[in-house]
């Protein structure tokens, strides 16, 4: 009978060993996702800010520093919303940053769709993916467009580390398919 005490004992005293960097996973990973979004409008234009967060993650920097672009795709909606009639779909926009690492000049080279596919050269890789993950200023619809005392339906979302190898290698390379990563859909309603 003591023998099986000092079993249960061992059996209990490994089931939370092995439990505990179960929990400790668990806590510390977080969902990509957007934040601080501000819908304002500029002289001529509805205008879109925000921020996707905990898109940096250890493998996606290492794979870019070996020679593999990341990229974030950012899709953008805006409804206007009737009641008892269907949603009119206004704007409906895909646009890409796409970050490379360059090892012979050491530095990162972001390209901005949205900007008239800008590039950017930065430094340091926190500098880039500040502004990989920003949407700065952009330029939704025309305010000529909206009714006003309308209600209106924004929706945005990311997805994140596409699969961006040449010529199908992620075929070859079935791991990349791991860091496919999306935000969810966010809606913001207002009346213009």
């Amino acid at each position: 009978m003591h023998q099986f005490a000092l079993n249960i004992q061992k059996l209990l005293i490994l089931s939370f060993l092995v439990c505990i960097p179960l929990n400790v996973f668990a806590k510390t990973s977080q969902e990509v996702q957007f934040k601080d979004i501000t819908i304002t409008t500029s002289n001529t234009h509805l205008l879109l800010f925000g921020v996707v967060h905990n898109s940096n993650q250890k493998e996606l920097t290492e794979a870019l520093y070996s020679g593999i672009p990341m990229q974030f795709t950012f899709y953008v909606e805006l409804l206007r919303t009737r009641s008892n009639w269907p949603d009119e779909k206004l704007v409906s926009m895909e646009f890409n940053h796409i970050l490379k690492y360059d090892p012979l000049k050491e530095n990162f080279q972001l390209e901005i769709e949205e900007r008239k596919n800008r590039i950017y050269t930065f430094a340091t890789l926190d500098k880039a993916m500040t502004t990989m993950n920003d949407i700065n200023g952009l330029k939704v619809i025309e305010l000529s467009k909206l009714l006003p005392d309308n209600s209106y339906e924004l929706r945005m979302k990311a997805i994140l580390f596409k699969k961006t190898l040449p010529m199908n290698l992620h075929y070859i390379v079935p791991f990349i398919s791991m860091w496919d990563m999306e935000t969810d859909w966010v809606t913001i309603e207002f009346t213009y």
